[in-house]
């Protein structure tokens, strides 16, 4: 995703950060942030490959177009793998910032089949959506008068529709070796900021509406539909919402870690899970700024656009306009321990990598 309520924090996408593009709005402007990272692990010359199609968030975004973080999610889950499976891992980042989910399916996916094709790929994972929501909400919030629903239905669908067709298209093109394809969900940037009343007025209330109480249960369908597809195209999913969005404790004395009361589970209907998320267990989610992993101790997950995930360590130059970095490294993290590594949920990047990570596989 990416903020182009920002212009220097989200490229100058004319559009909107990263998430609900609209066929009523001028599509947003786009750049290409690929990166090819080895993880020389010493003492193996053997070569296993992560292939991660998205957005700015798998892109390892940090605010400027000619660089990106090292440590995204992509990488971060490939530091693991090196580590479980004693080998070294090239992981290839195929994203483009401020793309809405039919471009990262057509212009990545597809025309980029070739990284999840080679014999040594093991792992395949995507994320898409979030431009097509922001893009969304950005035309939303823009509205006067009678309120039009049209722009958030629109972009819904599309993040059904292209969700769906890119997991089809991944189990029909990646390696045969391939073991392991994940999809991750979207996490709710601005969670604070849109507890505000609209600018335009419901057609059937006549009043303002709440922008977070209107937003919510699109993200929550959009998040339901993500796993639920997994779930029938043989893909596991990474709950980010649910891991950004609520502390890891139980704060509200209901027996249960608040971000595991979040999750998505399989075989809840969506209208259930809508529910679940925006009414039951709402007054538990917090903005992913300040994520509690105790009663005492928060972390901050998102960058100073209120929108990217803060990660840890250097980043790498992909040309001055946008384009493809490459490197070899050793991993930061060589020995993990009890399936963790230091900082696994300190940032936005290590917790989602994390999260990828513990879906295996347990071998290449």
């Amino acid at each position: 995703m990416t903020n182009t309520t920002n212009f220097k924090k989200s490229f100058a996408l004319l559009s909107v950060l990263g998430t609900l593009a609209m066929a009523s709005q001028a599509a947003a402007s786009t750049v290409t942030q690929n990166i090819s990272w080895t993880i020389d692990r010493a003492g193996t010359t053997t070569k296993y490959r992560t292939v991660a199609y998205g957005d700015s968030i798998f892109a390892g975004y940090n605010g400027a177009i000619g660089s990106v973080a090292i440590r995204s999610s992509p990488y971060v889950e490939a530091e693991y793998l090196s580590a479980l499976w004693n080998t070294d891992i090239e992981s290839y980042r195929r994203a483009k910032s401020g793309a809405v989910a039919s471009d990262i399916y057509t212009n990545k996916i597809v025309a980029e089949r070739s990284y999840m094709q080679t014999a040594n790929t093991r792992v395949v994972a995507f994320e898409m959506c979030g431009n097509d929501g922001l893009q969304a909400r950005s035309s939303f919030k823009g509205q006067t008068g009678t309120c039009n629903y049209a722009v958030l239905n629109t972009a819904l669908n599309n993040c059904t529709t292209y969700q769906a067709n890119a997991m089809a298209y991944i189990n029909a093109n990646a390696n045969a070796a391939t073991k392991e394809k994940i999809i991750a969900t979207l996490h709710y940037p601005g969670y604070n900021a849109d507890n505000v009343l609209s600018g335009c007025t419901d057609s059937t209330t006549g009043a303002k509406v709440n922008m977070r109480d209107t937003f919510l249960p699109y993200i929550a369908k959009m998040n339901w539909r993500a796993c639920n597809a997994a779930n029938t195209y043989g893909f596991k999913c990474s709950d980010a919402f649910a891991e950004w969005m609520g502390a890891d404790y139980d704060t509200n004395a209901d027996g249960q870690v608040d971000s595991q009361a979040l999750r998505y589970v399989q075989g809840e209907s969506e209208a259930a899970y809508v529910t679940r998320i925006g009414t039951t267990l709402k007054a538990t989610i917090r903005d992913a700024n300040t994520h509690f992993v105790n009663s005492t101790t928060s972390y901050d997950y998102l960058q100073s656009d209120d929108t990217h995930p803060t990660y840890t360590g250097g980043t790498k130059s992909v040309g001055l306009f946008g384009g493809t970095g490459t490197g070899t490294a050793a991993a930061t993290y060589p020995t993990i321990t009890g399936g963790k590594n230091p900082v696994w949920n300190q940032k936005g990047h290590e917790l989602t990598g994390w999260s990828m990570s513990t879906f295996g596989p347990t071998a290449p």
